[in-house]
């Protein structure tokens, strides 16, 4: 359905089926497949509305040395992203020091960047919120990243949250939270999400129709391993 390469336009059939779930289908679906994925710990800085989807592109986050690299914090990836990438900053969950702000949101809104994704802390989310750029972070504090933390690397395998995750993986991020979806996976867990959600509407319809939710709820109908998309 996909293409692993950075450079191509996410396939809109992607997006549109990605759109249609949210973090916690996605969550749901991934824990049904036996993947991890769900992220905790990282919440929206801002409600922006809806589902933020996406293509992951990453940037590795280290302290300042004096030997090390000195490139200014996810500049480069900024600059290259994609319309609809998702930028993933992984700085070990440090909270202490800001890896995202103003400019670069400014920057990745020109780019059409999806979402930012932030193990660690941000700041200037009022900038974010009057751009419309979802931002998702373990806080927010004033202390600028110049001086305290580089960009060591991008595009290259982070782990967030302790969830491991790969450029060209997927992301589904909302004010529940966020999840990753493995990219070789993908159509897999689409297919499990779709199903998840067409699952708890009709469990839905059942309670609106006079069924008690305890019954609802235990019923092997719609049990999640065995639920099937009912025949026309």
């Amino acid at each position: 359905m996909t293409t692993n390469a950075l450079t191509d336009s996410a396939d809109p059939l992607v997006l549109k089926q990605l759109r249609e779930l949210d973090a916690c289908a996605v969550s749901d679906a991934l824990d049904s497949l036996g993947l991890p994925g769900a992220v905790t710990g990282i919440a929206p800085m801002w409600a922006a509305p809806g589902v933020t989807v996406g293509r992951v592109r990453t940037v590795k986050a280290v302290p300042v040395g004096t030997d090390g690299p000195s490139t200014h914090i996810a500049s480069p990836l900024v600059a290259v992203a994609g319309a609809g990438d998702v930028v993933v900053v992984d700085n070990d969950g440090r909270t202490d020091v800001s890896c995202w702000g103003g400019l670069l949101a400014e920057a990745a809104t020109v780019r059409g960047v999806a979402g930012v994704i932030v193990d660690g802390a941000c700041r200037d989310v009022q900038e974010c919120e009057q751009l419309g750029l979802p931002l998702f972070a373990r806080a927010a504090v004033p202390v600028s990243a110049r001086g305290r933390i580089v960009q060591q690397a991008m595009d290259v395998p982070v782990l967030i949250g302790g969830v491991s995750v790969e450029p060209g993986d997927w992301l589904v991020a909302d004010r529940n939270g966020l999840a990753f979806i493995p990219s070789a996976r993908l159509d897999d867990v689409i297919a499990a999400g779709l199903r998840i959600v067409l699952r708890e509407r009709l469990m839905g319809e059942a309670v609106r129709s006079g069924r008690s939710v305890v019954d609802v709820m235990h019923d092997s109908q719609f049990t999640a391993a065995r639920f099937q998309e009912p025949t026309p």
